[in-house]
């Protein structure tokens, strides 16, 4: 693929600047460029891979569903993206309705929708979002985003989008008033460097809404689906005391897995002391495939009249179809337990590091980063780079590890046995 970087450069806008690699296939957990290098992909495209690179069971989903029907618009229905809401629905305890996107941003934006609609229905003109987060790059999604070099040369916004810090119960609650239509959070900032709030953040924030009748609108596009070790990030709160779901635990038992159903599966009876009103995903979801999707709970999925909202490609059958067996392939293989378990050995091996750049390691699950002691995150994804191993400079001090749920402890071990090198390499000048 000679000039390939030369070309791309040529052929597309510069917004992406031009990436360091090509790459040409993967299989699992490793990837190769297209001159045959091998790497260990920590990224997994941005926490999507979920299930790594050449999954069977989501070529064998993809593949049959192509061959029957690709596409069908929302002038028809079918089955496989009623079988994904109903999925989704059944992990989330029910009592909701879905809206299927093409991508986080999408998924967002139908929160946003829904919080102005409901806004406007009961005299509420403002929304609450938290000072370095992000919720997408489309006008309105980036009128939530609160990091002001990207969100400030495309203003003004036609939201009045109010800012506090994140992880500040005091300040959010003295933010969202009675005319509040709207909180919306992630539950760890993903691209301001995998930020957790303190625990008990999500309930309090809960609380707050309850008490003034402003929506909770929870992001997690970067977080669900398995990525923390639990399906869904905001279940971490308040000690998730298990019972397993009586509709997932039949379903399972059809489905000849509830033998092989690790502990992280069980829902939560604490789960609506934290449950938001309106939940976005995307990334991991469809394992590769483009797929968003908007659940609102309660009174909140009956927001919408028909016509008030729509996608061309949304609940396309064939990310439908990666979607659905991302979900069964994550519940039968015990990826939510591979999560938690290898989630602790990656970040005990980095903690366990004794170098002069390195702060220290935050996250949860497979979700983590390296924070540095100053702006050597570039230099050190280049040393990554270089010795065999792919991870994301997301900030100038912090490194972002999200790797596909099926990463085993032996990769996560090579990687942290490499580390101290590759800090050494980028301390050096080494990297380039």
């Amino acid at each position: 693929m000679s000039g390939l970087r030369e070309r791309f450069e040529a052929a597309f806008m510069p917004n992406y600047g031009v990436p360091p690699l090509a790459l040409a296939r993967g299989e699992g957990c490793r990837v190769w460029d297209t001159a045959g290098r091998e790497y260990l992909d920590l990224i997994a495209g941005i926490a999507v891979s979920s299930l790594g690179h050449g999954h069977p069971a989501l070529v064998e989903a993809v593949s049959a569903q192509v061959t029957t029907l690709a596409h069908t618009s929302n002038l028809f229905l079918h089955e496989p993206e009623v079988l994904l809401a109903e999925r989704l629905l059944d992990l989330l305890g029910g009592g909701g309705r879905v809206f299927l996107a093409n991508s986080g941003t999408e998924a967002n934006e139908c929160a946003l929708k829904l919080a102005v609609k409901y806004g406007k229905a009961n005299g509420r003109s403002y929304i609450v979002a938290a000072e370095n987060g992000f919720h997408g790059r489309t006008m309105g999604a980036l009128a939530l985003t609160g990091k002001a070099s990207i969100r400030e040369p495309f203003g003004p916004f036609g939201i009045d989008v109010r800012f506090v810090p994140y992880g500040d119960a005091d300040a959010l609650k003295a933010a969202v008033g009675e005319d509040c239509a709207a909180v919306f959070l992630e539950p760890a900032q993903g691209e301001a460097g995998v930020v957790p709030p303190p625990d008990g953040y999500f309930a309090a924030v809960r609380e707050i809404c309850d008490a003034t009748g402003a929506l909770f609108v929870a992001d997690e596009i970067q977080s669900a689906i398995g990525r923390t070790g639990t399906w869904f990030a905001f279940e971490h709160e308040l000690g998730r005391a298990a019972t397993p779901g009586p509709r997932s635990e039949e379903r399972a038992t059809r489905e000849g897995v509830a033998s092989r159903r690790p502990p992280a599966v069980a829902r939560s009876v604490t789960m609506k002391h934290a449950k938001p009103d309106v939940l976005t995903l995307a990334k991991g979801l469809g394992g590769g495939l483009p797929i968003g999707a908007c659940i609102a709970f309660g009174a909140h999925g009956e927001l919408f009249a028909k016509g008030d909202h729509g996608s061309t490609f949304g609940g396309n059958p064939v990310c439908a179809a990666a979607a659905l067996a991302v979900l069964t392939t994550i519940e039968k293989d015990g990826l939510l337990g591979n999560a938690v378990s290898v989630g602790e050995a990656l970040a005990a091996g980095l903690g366990a590091v004794d170098h002069p750049l390195l702060a220290g390691v935050r996250g949860r699950g497979l979700w983590r980063a390296a924070v540095l002691t100053g702006p050597h995150a570039p230099a050190v994804e280049a040393a990554a780079r270089d010795a065999g191993f792919l991870i994301n400079a997301l900030q100038p001090d912090a490194l972002r590890m999200a790797p596909p749920l099926t990463l085993t402890a032996g990769q996560a071990r090579s990687f942290t046995d490499a580390f101290p090198s590759i800090l050494d390499a980028a301390a050096s000048g080494k990297e380039g």
